[in-house]
């Protein structure tokens, strides 16, 4: 008899025990596991706007008689003393040919400011598409005080972008990085 009352309260024990570790060990997977597969997966999928990079200017087949308007947006995050606005608002590509345009940020501080510049491309089906050879969203950027720069974004849309897509929007936004 006493060795039953043992078993169950051993099997209490390890119940709780279960009860109280699988959150944690489930807050552990969500918060150090899962951003590094999702920021891949998206990289690869183009799911959540995230949009591709090039290494070299390769060459396409292109399509000159295909046009797609490319709109360009800026913001920032509040808080960022950054004014930050795309230089066009807007640009006509022919699907293959890479096409270089700039963003302008001007740090309104006496202070250096370091941020962040995170893209994100609509519609998501033409992320998979919109390739950066060069893009100051790589890395971050450091702003001296009352600096203004010019910061430069090298694309391409590549050719097998869907017939039905005539319009491609992208955004950045640029977040402040405290080193």
């Amino acid at each position: 008899m006493a060795e039953n009352l043992k078993t169950k309260s051993n099997i209490k024990t390890w119940f709780w025990v279960k009860l109280i570790s699988a959150p944690i060990f489930m807050f552990i997977f969500a918060v150090v596991i899962m951003p590094p597969i999702y920021d891949v997966f998206c990289e690869i999928t183009g799911f959540n706007g995230t949009s591709g990079r090039v290494d070299t200017e390769q060459e396409y087949a292109v399509k000159e008689d295909r046009k797609v308007d490319v709109s360009f947006f800026a913001m920032t995050m509040g808080g960022f003393p950054v004014q930050f606005n795309p230089k066009i608002k807007s640009m006509e590509v022919v699907p293959g040919k890479f096409y270089t345009t700039s963003y302008i940020a001007k740090n309104n501080t006496d202070q250096v400011v370091i941020g962040q510049a995170v893209p994100s491309v609509a519609p998501t089906d033409a992320a998979l598409h919109f390739k950066k050879l060069e893009c100051f969203c790589f890395n971050r950027q450091v702003f001296q005080p009352n600096e203004e720069l010019e910061m430069t974004l090298r694309f391409v849309v590549e050719p097998e972008l869907d017939e039905r897509i005539q319009d491609i929007s992208l955004s950045y936004n640029f977040f402040k990085l405290d080193k």
